[in-house]
């Protein structure tokens, strides 16, 4: 089990070393700098910014310094938000996007398992005609329509009320929280539904359940032990990349809802070329989507008593 953990480990280590490499080469490939869009700006002052900056030395040397510090934890100063380093942007808004993250993959989990074991056990009836349909639509549908249709909706809704069922737009209470969230795993829900689904048919008719049925065992522990357990494994494997991906995919639903999260600022920082910002986010980003399939790969062994880690 050490042995495995640390090999992973050493395989998410070079994997983020390859993506701060391709973030590095891609941003400075795109034509233009942070100080292009700076008017009036003298050659004089461009030049003492390119030095303050490091931008005045040869390319290979810039990787050299940038993958250093990164290796310290530190991702450099803001170009475009004065004397505002990397590191204090990220402390300042993730926990947002986190929050915002864990919100939509508790309701993502919890409704994919719960609609997937349920077209399962009434499949080509009714109940699973109506829930595949609409799993169909929150995987075809962007979510920044989908974000777009809720808040139109609910702001009808408050008007008819007349009062204010639910905030539009914002963040600060727990009411903020739960329309974006909704939005934001609808996508990951109907995805995690159609892997349920597909487990949970193959586990109906299986020899051991056959068994645990011909024992006269209650179905009620025949679901959870048998049934349930085993079919939801494939939702384990890819519940990692899940968690990290709608936990720092949400940059439109951030934008769309006015969320003050770090997704809303790399937008802004692509926007305005900002390296360092994009750099560091994207860095961060890679990271925790790594950490993240590294924890799934240890809990589906401990899950799955026939997997042997070696």
């Amino acid at each position: 089990m050490l042995q495995y953990t640390i090999k992973r480990i050493l395989q998410g280590l070079i994997t983020v070393w390859f993506i701060a490499t391709a973030t590095f080469i891609a941003m400075h490939s795109v034509p233009g700098d942070p100080l292009t869009g700076e008017r009036g700006m003298s050659e004089e002052i461009r030049q003492n910014l390119e030095q303050k900056y490091g931008l005045d030395k040869p390319i290979f040397e810039q990787y050299i310094i940038y993958m250093s510090n990164m290796i310290k934890g530190d991702f450099g100063i803001s170009f475009t938000q004065q004397n505002r380093s990397v590191n204090d942007i990220i402390k300042e808004h993730f926990p947002v996007s986190a929050t915002l993250g864990i919100l939509s993959i508790v309701f993502a989990a919890l409704g994919g398992v719960l609609w997937g074991a349920l077209t399962a056990i009434y499949r080509n009836r009714l109940p699973d005609i109506i829930v595949m349909f609409l799993v169909i639509l929150g995987i075809s549908v962007p979510s920044f329509v989908i974000a777009a249709m809720s808040q139109l909706i609910l702001v009808n809704i408050n008007s008819v009320a007349g009062f204010s069922v639910l905030p539009v737009a914002g963040w600060g209470t727990i009411s903020h929280m739960l329309l974006p969230s909704l939005v934001l795993g609808l996508g990951t829900m109907a995805f995690l539904t159609r892997l349920m689904r597909s487990s949970m048919l193959e586990i109906i008719n299986a020899d051991y359940v056959r068994t645990a049925y011909s024992k006269g065992l209650p179905p009620q522990r025949i679901f959870l032990k048998h049934q349930l357990r085993n079919a939801i494994l494939p939702v384990i494997t890819v519940l990692g990349p899940a968690i990290a991906g709608i936990t720092t995919g949400g940059f439109v639903v951030e934008l769309v809802f006015a969320i003050p999260g770090l997704g809303r600022f790399f937008v802004q920082a692509v926007q305005q070329l900002d390296y360092t910002v994009i750099m560091g986010t994207t860095v961060f980003y890679g990271g925790f989507l790594v950490f993240m399939v590294i924890i799934v790969d240890l809990i589906y062994g401990l899950v799955d008593p026939r997997v042997r880690l070696e």
